[in-house]
């Protein structure tokens, strides 16, 4: 697969090309990379009215996800909004209320784009209890909810920060048995549609979701995907650059871009097969583990939540005693210490991780009434 927005910066590189243009360094190095770091040049495309290079590199990435996938530089919250505000241009035209019903774990983006495009949420709550961040949707209580409110979309985030996978599959069916969008938050989650039996949530039936790829794939902080299956509104794929254009900044980062570029090569070259091989060694490792007392949660094959109470440590008190064993946690709370891995992890470094949590001594299980 071509890498065309790489090319492009690899060759004006060499041009010795002198930069009356932004930004400030001109090519100079201060961090080190400051060569790659241009702009909107001629050429160089332009990421909200792409029609050469980045629209080139989209498709790339959209043959490889199934989808119409547009980029973010600016990670799924930028995502987010544009999904938000497709799904509520959609209802105002079709005669749907300007109601969203979301999984009450949403990240805060979620929240802050209610204010912006002024819609009321009616909140979906988990039937389990399982934590803050986690949020079983009851299909029934969903279905009751569809009759009544006739909303614009309803919106959940599998997987979510624990690692939890919704019924994708069986939410999309009762959504389009109502007629009404389904929007996935699966930032955690784009390496998903390369396991050998994809759990992405556009081959689960998500209308529309976004990626955030540089959580789980090779990709620089902020490169994500906006991603519009082939079940959405025909008009999604025509108004999603003005949708993310009006939430993103004009100065789109080209690192990120080349980031994004270099991805699809990478994610096209066996890279399921390496995915599924790690995999493997997680699932090996957790049993391991398991052996030793400890308990985990989750279904995400290559995440690891510790509940961390029942070895005898609060979240954050796990995470320290990682920290001083040099190495450093995704999150931690009272209840569990999160653990985001992925195959560019290698043999060497999953075998120090094993070492330092045999290492870590049980304790009495915290049990909280």
């Amino acid at each position: 697969m071509n890498t065309p927005i790489f090319d492009f910066v690899e060759k004006y590189k060499k041009s010795n090309t002198l930069r009356m243009h932004m930004p400030g360094h001109k090519g100079k190095c201060f961090l080190g990379m400051e060569s790659g770091d241009i702009t909107e040049i001629s050429g160089a495309d332009s990421l909200y009215e792409a029609d050469g290079i980045i629209l080139e590199s989209e498709k790339n990435a959209g043959f490889l996800f199934g989808a119409d996938t547009f980029y973010s530089t600016e990670g799924s919250s930028l995502c987010i909004r544009a999904m938000l505000f497709l799904a509520l241009t959609d209802a105002k035209e079709n005669g749907r209320n300007p109601v969203i019903l979301a999984g009450r774990n949403a990240h805060k983006t979620f929240i802050n784009s209610a204010a912006l495009l002024d819609f009321d949420i009616k909140w979906l709550y988990s039937n389990d209890n399982l934590s803050y961040l986690s949020c079983v949707v009851d299909c029934n209580y969903l279905e009751k909810l569809l009759l009544e409110e006739n909303p614009a979309a309803v919106y959940i985030t599998s997987p979510d920060y624990l690692g939890n996978l919704s019924d994708v599959a069986e939410i999309s069916k009762l959504c389009h048995k109502h007629n009404t969008l389904l929007i996935v938050d699966n930032a955690h989650g784009a390496y998903l549609k390369f396991l050998k039996n994809s759990k992405h949530p556009v081959d689960l039936g998500a209308d529309i979701c976004c990626d955030s790829a540089h959580k789980t794939l090779p990709v620089l902080t902020g490169g994500a995907y906006l991603h519009i299956s082939n079940s959405a509104p025909e008009c999604f794929k025509n108004r999603a650059k003005n949708a993310l254009a009006l939430f993103g900044s004009t100065s789109p980062s080209y690192l990120i871009l080349q980031s994004l570029d270099l991805a699809n090569k990478y994610l096209s070259e066996k890279y399921s097969d390496k995915l599924e091989d790690f995999a493997l060694k997680i699932k090996n490792m957790k049993k391991r583990l398991e052996d030793r007392g400890y308990n985990f949660v989750g279904d995400e094959p290559i995440k690891i939540t510790i509940d961390a109470k029942l070895y005898g440590y609060t979240g954050k008190e796990f995470a320290t005693e990682l920290s001083k064993r040099n190495i450093e946690v995704e999150f931690c709370d009272f209840d569990y210490t999160v653990l985001m891995l992925t195959p560019e992890i290698a043999d060497v470094e999953l075998g120090a991780l094993e070492k330092a949590m045999s290492d870590i001594l049980k304790r009495e299980p915290i049990l909280i009434k």
